[in-house]
């Protein structure tokens, strides 16, 4: 007779499901210019100049850990939503792409409020660093604020993780429209060339939530050592300035 799959698990009852009994911890945390939840890129690659940084905590602060990772060239992140601070109740979520009013289920969504709180991201590896102590992966395209959680780091299989004829439910109905970004030469000034690349990207996927659309309220949010301010007026997302952070 087999042995029954016992270990780190626990039979709750007749027909219910196996529960993990081992809690799940990070084994990184990410680190990236935009310190704020809001301003932050929609899905991963929507922004793939945005470089960030996946740094192993110390229990996993080894180079074993990662060794054979500089062979791939995307990586899966699993995080935690850590600056959502309160529970998902909800079966239903407002998708942006649905312009903020039309409903669908949680599960049918991409929605940051779920019921366990984890997100999901595809990011291009760029450097592996394993120097001064610290394993450190440079990444760029992730949709993740500083600071967040890692949960766990899969190799991106192109042979199996990649379905480009796949339908894609309302996405592929609400085509997606990326706004045009004015940022004066003042502001231009204080970010470096591909900080700037990156900044363009993550303004035209408009920051906003979708209920609002007031052209003279100005919206602002962190990156790199700047608070980065802007309006929007139609399909035109304008940077009024960019004040250094305390």
């Amino acid at each position: 007779m087999p042995c029954l799959p016992t270990l780190h698990h626990l039979w709750v009852g007749l027909n219910k499901p196996l529960l993990m009994i081992n809690e799940i911890k990070p084994v990184a945390v990410f680190h990236s210019p935009l310190k704020s939840k809001f301003g932050l890129p929609r899905q991963s690659g929507v922004a793939d100049r945005l470089v960030g940084y996946v740094e192993l905590v110390e229990q996993y602060n080894d180079p074993d850990m990662i060794r054979g990772i500089e062979d791939f060239e995307y990586l899966w992140l699993i995080w935690g939503f850590s600056a959502n601070r309160h529970e998902s109740v909800s079966p239903l979520v407002r998708p942006p792409r649905l312009g903020g009013n039309s409903k669908v289920g949680v599960f049918a969504s991409r929605s940051p409020f779920r019921p366990n709180g984890l997100g999901l991201s595809v990011v291009r590896l760029q450097t592996v660093e394993t120097g001064h102590g610290r394993v450190r992966l440079e990444v760029t395209g992730a949709d993740l604020m500083d600071g967040t959680p890692i949960y766990d780091i899969k190799p991106y299989l192109p042979y199996t993780d990649s379905h480009p004829d796949a339908k894609a439910g309302f996405t592929d109905t609400r085509e997606w429209q990326p706004l045009n970004v004015e940022i004066p030469p003042a502001v231009e000034r204080l970010f470096e060339e591909e900080q700037l690349v990156a900044l363009r990207q993550v303004l035209s996927q408009d920051p906003r939530p979708h209920y609002h659309d007031n052209p003279d309220r100005v919206y602002g949010f962190p990156y790199y050592d700047y608070d980065v301010r802007f309006r929007v007026c139609d399909d035109i997302v304008t940077v009024v300035e960019a004040i250094r952070r305390k």
